[in-house]
């Protein structure tokens, strides 16, 4: 998957915004939540995705536990030019669910997202 695709997918997402932390790090956010982040220069790509995704994919090697995020399950891929497009789009949309499902509903509702 190429950097602007990356990119593309996750502000398609409803609500979704861009900001940049921690110097040059590129976070994906939805109500001021993270739910997906690369390195500045798009090399990496950590997000939150379910237990079952988690287990799935640290324990086949696809990903690893992401640095100081696995405890809330966040996976890393090392090489995002090595990633299937429209896989990364689905965890992308997953993300973006889970953390937006944690929002309040005058948040969910602010956003324009299902209540």
């Amino acid at each position: 998957m190429t950097p602007a695709a990356l990119e593309n997918a996750a502000l398609a997402l409803p609500g979704a915004e861009l900001s940049i932390k921690w110097g040059a790090d590129r976070c994906y956010t939805v109500g001021g939540k993270m739910f997906a982040a690369t390195d500045g220069a798009v090399t990496n790509l950590s997000m939150k995705v379910s237990e079952i995704a988690f287990e799935a994919l640290t324990e086949t090697g696809r990903a690893r536990p992401a640095p100081y995020m696995a405890r809330a399950k966040w996976v890393m891929f090392d090489d995002v030019s090595a990633l299937d497009a429209a896989e990364v789009e689905d965890w992308l949309k997953t993300a973006h669910a889970l953390v937006a499902g944690k929002l309040t509903r005058k948040a969910r509702a602010a956003l324009g997202l299902a209540i």
